[in-house]
């Protein structure tokens, strides 16, 4: 579309000749309420939007003269023109090419702007590679067969009865939910995945008709259908360009709208066959149309930032054609009238509201298009080897990304000596510093990873054999100093077979006291000095066992678990878990760090002020804050958790599955982090607690870690 502004008037001595095949048709209205005028060139299929003064010296054309141009307009209509808007015209005509050469000079720029049209090879290359279209079918013939029954969709009766589908297909889906929202489930290998590509490839061909069928409807030639491709991924095309003859909005919204109305009639239609075909493929395919199909469409078309359906949909609701890039050209006013206040001339006038909205549907519209491209750039990095993955990713971004950034700046650069005068200039420069000196100023680096405290002295004690209690044991909290007796247990089998191993070694320390002291005789009775060794070390061994049947602490500190069977007359099974002792006031910790955070907090070990610089804030509340050294970060990572309290699958924030062997092994590598001489206010720990470490780390600016982490990563991915 074209906007035609005033000129200085310059003497035309005659009117130059429109090509003949230029067709002009009415429009639809303006927002002002005024009718429009749609100029086609069918040689290039580009569509021109032409304003009621436009219109009036176009039909007048034949006059070949300016002057008689602008007597006649004036004369016959309200409008009252100059020669300076027929000299606008002239120069719209031939900027757009629509003119015939009517001159050397004419041809001479005919001429330059084809070689300019003609990309270079490696330009060529990459238009190509990012986008291009191959078509596959004429549909005139199959659209023209089709049409009296296409025709149908249009009445009223057809879409109360696809209502009543829908009412129907939820009702009887309902009564079979449980076999609905499994089916996709039971279905896998060659099979699911034929339904799955099939019901696909339905659903697009059909989203394609129904643009192609609606369009054919409303008069509109449909010259060709086929695939295209974005970024070397496949998508089917219609060529609807003719719509924008069509003076009707509601017309061109139709056309527009008709892809997605298509995937939801076949969504209804799925969801009542669902109800009767019989389980197996078919049934899986219907169920993905029902589902997933349509919404995926609604995700992606419906979408405004890109040109898909959602764009002329909004195109033509907000009666703006060429919708990107008149809301590009505001935006990039708006932008630079607040980083410098230019005083530019706005590029078009709208109301307040309209053009505010128009802007922040461009600044969406490149923020959605650089997330979107930056990760069609990692997928392709993806899909091939290393160093074709890499430069088709570096083309993705520069193209995409890098390069309008780039021509902005360059319009910034250009205009450098404006922008010093700027009023707005000082304030951006002020906000330039004030974000390069939060990005460069080294700040203290900051991370809080689940951990898990314990005592750093716990110990638990056990029944060395079957014994029988023999007095009662101190209660579950009580304090107990080192050596301090806990319990006495006493075992009759272990005293029975002490006194048998005591005879044994009496009787054959007796035998070798009675034995001639002679060498030889002495040699001769070595056996007899192993038998005796063997007794006697029988003995210890036993005596050793029995005095473990006094149970005295091992440090100071206090009984934390207590079994509940230590009464006196109670047997306990050797084995058998007696105690456990912690000493609350010697506090350890384990903290946990995935890659990214462990890449941060590697040269933390070298900080002189380590110590003394982790924080530990348990989940329960009423427990202390306590500060704590880092001792180690291990250099390998967990094969399992053992404190599953971190874990995911038992409320923990670390992402972890239990493995059919009981471990529980994290989905991402995870680097433990050893805490100790944590220390806080009166903080005894009687049990492990779960919490959150603030680890403390090294001063570094927002770039040095980026420049790190894109160090990193490129070390990590350069193995190729």
């Amino acid at each position: 579309m074209a906007m035609l502004n005033s000129a200085k008037a310059t003497p035309i001595p005659k009117l130059p000749t429109l090509r003949q095949e230029l067709t002009l048709t009415p429009g639809s209205l303006n927002d002002q309420g005024a009718p429009t005028w749609v100029l086609q060139d069918p040689v290039r299929n580009r569509f021109f939007q032409l304003d009621w003064a436009a219109f009036e010296m176009l039909s007048r054309w034949d006059l070949q003269e300016a002057d008689a141009i602008v007597a006649e307009v004036n004369q016959a209509t309200t409008l009252q023109i100059g020669l300076e808007d027929v000299q606008a015209l002239v120069q719209f005509l031939t900027h757009q090419h629509l003119l015939q050469a009517y001159s050397p000079e004419h041809t001479a720029r005919l001429t330059q702007a084809a070689k300019a049209s003609k990309a270079s090879g490696l330009r060529w290359l990459l238009h190509h590679y990012l986008f291009f279209r191959i078509p596959l079918v004429r549909p005139t013939a199959f659209l023209d067969w089709c049409a009296p029954a296409f025709n149908r969709v249009f009445t009223p009766g057809f879409w109360w009865a696809v209502l009543g589908l829908l009412a129907l297909g939820i009702y009887w889906a309902s009564r079979q939910w449980d076999a609905f929202i499994h089916t996709f489930a039971a279905y896998s290998g060659w099979q699911g995945l034929l339904s799955i590509g099939l019901a696909l490839c339905f659903a697009k061909v059909l989203h394609e008709l129904g643009h192609a069928l609606t369009a054919h409807h409303y008069g509109c030639r449909v010259p060709t259908m086929g695939v295209a491709f974005l970024v070397m991924m496949p998508l089917l095309y219609t060529d609807t360009t003719d719509a924008w003859k069509l003076g009707q909005r509601r017309q061109r919204m139709h056309i527009a709208a008709a892809g997605i109305l298509a995937e939801l009639v076949l969504a209804v239609v799925a969801l009542v066959l669902w109800s009767f075909l019989p389980d197996g493929p078919l049934r899986a395919g219907v169920f993905l149309l029902a589902t997933s199909t349509w919404v995926i469409t609604l995700a992606i078309n419906a979408s405004p930032f890109m040109r898909f359906d959602g764009y002329f949909l909004l195109a033509d609701h907000l009666n703006l054609p060429n919708l990107h890039e008149r809301a590009f050209a505001l935006g990039r006013w708006w932008l630079r009238e607040w980083l410098f206040g230019l005083n530019d001339p706005i590029p078009e006038q709208f109301p307040p509201q309209r053009r505010r909205l128009l802007i922040a549907f461009a600044f969406g519209t490149a923020i959605y298009r650089a997330v979107l491209f930056f990760s069609i750039a990692l997928l392709v990095y993806n899909l091939f080897f290393k160093v074709l993955g890499i430069v088709l990713m570096l083309v993705e971004l520069l193209w995409f990304i890098a390069f309008p950034v780039q021509r902005e700046i360059k319009v910034w650069l250009e205009r450098f000596n404006e922008a010093k005068r700027g009023r707005n200039t000082p304030r951006s420069v002020a906000l330039l510093l004030i974000l390069l000196a939060l990005v460069a100023i080294p700040w203290k680096t900051s991370l809080q990873v689940p951990a898990v405290i314990s005592a750093a002295q716990a110990q638990g004690i056990y029944a060395s054999s079957a014994a029988l209690v023999q007095q009662d044991a101190p209660p579950q909290g009580t304090p107990v100093k080192a050596g301090q007796v806990l319990l006495q247990l006493d075992s009759p089998d272990l005293t029975y077979k002490l006194h048998l191993a005591q005879t044994k070694e009496q009787q054959l320390r007796w035998q070798l006291d009675q034995q001639p002291l002679t060498s030889n005789q002495q040699m001769a009775n070595a056996p007899l000095r192993k038998r005796w060794e063997a007794a006697a070390a029988a003995v210890s061994g036993l005596q050793e066992r029995q005095q473990q049947l006094t149970i005295t602490a091992p440090f100071d500190g206090v009984i934390v678990e207590r079994n509940p069977s230590l009464t006196p007359g109670t047997w306990i099974a050797s084995g058998e878990k007696l105690f456990h002792i912690i000493n609350p006031t010697s506090i350890k910790g384990e903290a946990y760090l995935n890659e990214n955070q462990l890449l941060q907090m590697r040269n933390l070990m070298s900080s002189s002020t380590a110590a003394g610089q982790t924080g530990f804030i348990a989940n329960q509340s009423q427990f202390p804050k306590l500060h704590c050294s880092l001792e180690q970060i291990d250099k390998l990572n967990l094969a399992q958790l053992d404190h599953l309290y971190v874990a995911s699958s038992y409320g923990g924030s670390i992402a972890s599955q239990t493995n059919k062997d009981g471990k529980t092994t994290p989905l991402q590598a995870t680097f433990r982090v050893r805490l100790g001489q944590c220390l806080g206010e009166n903080s005894p720990l009687q049990q492990e607690l779960a919490g959150i470490a603030n680890l403390q780390g090294e001063s570094r600016s927002l770039l040095g870690r980026a420049l790190r982490s894109g160090l990193a990563l490129v070390h990590s991915e350069a193995g190729f």
